[in-house]
């Protein structure tokens, strides 16, 4: 299943009687929904330009055939056609080869800002899921000193080998929140 903004913002979750805040998490969903489609908008305006890239690029190709068939039919002319049309079409080939060049430049500039893009995102995307770990972590302890605290006001002291230990699997938590 793909994932789109409109599966993220309408996904639900079993509730529990320990469970998530349903506030915090629908407003999680929705900030991830949005940052998504951002994305998207932005991969697919990205698309669309390399694509009209492209056409100029095949545009300044058919140009260049252009050339050549002209070139050829100046051949069959005389010497002093000939000279003037190599000329002119080296003159233009230059240009239809600069103006490729730059075009295919700009294409490997907008390729390195995609590559950029996605390389912050990744390390965004890691460094949520840092501060998801520690704040998991940190609900782990405090719930463990809670439940230890209700221990200790409802029973008797009890030996360190009888007392019963939380045992609270962070990254267990962290990987089913992602």
């Amino acid at each position: 299943m793909k994932l789109s903004p409109l599966l993220i913002k309408k996904q639900e979750f079993e509730k529990s009687m320990r469970g998530y805040n349903i506030d915090e998490v629908q407003a999680f969903l929705e900030k991830v929904a949005s940052e998504m489609e951002e994305l998207i908008n932005e991969n697919e305006a990205m698309e669309n330009e390399v694509e009209k890239l492209n056409d100029k690029v095949n545009e300044f190709q058919k140009v260049e055939k252009n050339l050549q068939d002209t070139l050829i039919k100046a051949q069959e002319n005389t010497t002093k056609t000939l000279e003037s049309a190599k000329n002119q079409t080296t003159l233009l080939i230059k240009e239809a080869e600069i103006k490729a060049s730059q075009i295919v430049e700009n294409a490997k500039k907008n390729a390195d800002e995609i590559r950029n893009a996605v390389m912050n995102l990744r390390e965004e995307k890691d460094l949520i899921v840092a501060r998801l770990k520690a704040i998991v972590n940190t609900q782990a302890n405090h719930l463990e000193g809670k439940v230890k605290e209700a221990g200790e006001e409802k029973e008797k002291p009890v030996k360190p080998e009888e007392k019963e230990k939380l045992d609270i699997d962070v990254d267990d938590i962290v990987d089913k929140l992602l």
